[in-house]
């Protein structure tokens, strides 16, 4: 398939415009990983509603929303990380993204509480590090709706060091799981889905703080272990 016949849409950054979203690293990472040729047409946040509307794609049926990432196979459009990783492992099943793997539950149960103990210290700072103008707006206004309060007052309600404690609890564990079998993978020598997940939040985290990525990672040499061994799918980045 010819690289016109997949589109990756993404989230665009200030900057040169390259991938920061981390449900977006997933399938930038299976599209990688696979050697399939894409290009990638970047979408503003206030944008993303309308133009997958307009390909024809259905929202969420939970929350009823338009997400990035969306990709174009063909004739066909897919919407949600997981939704176009099958799509992509049944298109294109070899090399497999080990989509059956218990570890992907496992994965997504530890990482989550070190992500969403550090959202207010991460969330808002989003705007200023990685949106165009375009957006700003947009996600200042959608989170405040989300957590209940502008973004400024978030951090100073929510945040602070016990944020960071249960993070760093958390991290371990993920730490530990990593390095549970032999090699830098979850699956030791070969990588899977499971750790494109692993991988593509932790350079979330970098992209919108060095420091914070530093911090969350210092004792966790297995992730950083396993962050360079997919060194190698992170070069197509755009």
């Amino acid at each position: 398939m010819a690289s016109q016949d997949i589109i990756l849409y993404d989230l665009p950054s200030k900057g040169r415009c390259h991938c920061w979203s981390p449900n977006a690293w997933k399938t930038r990472l299976a599209l990688n990983y696979k050697g399939l040729a894409y290009k990638t047409e970047f979408t503003e946040y206030p944008d993303i509603a309308p133009k997958l509307e307009a390909l024809g794609l259905p929202p969420d049926p939970v929350d009823h929303d338009y997400t990035i990432p969306a990709l174009k196979l063909g004739d066909e459009y897919f919407m949600d990380s997981m939704v176009i990783a099958k799509e992509l492992e049944k298109r294109y099943p070899t090399p497999s993204l080990n989509l059956d793997s218990p570890k992907i539950k496992r994965t997504r149960g530890l990482l989550g509480p070190a992500l969403e103990s550090l959202r207010p210290i991460w969330m808002p700072k989003v705007p200023d590090s990685l949106l165009r103008e375009r957006s700003v707006e947009y996600f200042y206004r959608t989170r405040a709706e989300r957590v209940g309060m502008p973004l400024e007052e978030y951090a100073e309600k929510k945040g602070g060091e016990q944020r960071w404690m249960e993070a760093l609890m958390a991290i371990d564990d993920l730490a530990a799981f990593v390095s549970a079998t032999e090699g830098p993978f979850v699956d030791g020598n070969d990588v899977s889905y499971a750790d494109f997940i692993i991988v593509g939040a932790m350079f979330f985290i970098k992209r919108i703080d060095e420091k914070d990525f530093e911090r969350l990672l210092e004792n966790a040499k297995p992730v950083l272990q396993q962050l360079e061994a997919c060194a190698q799918w992170f070069k197509q980045d755009d």
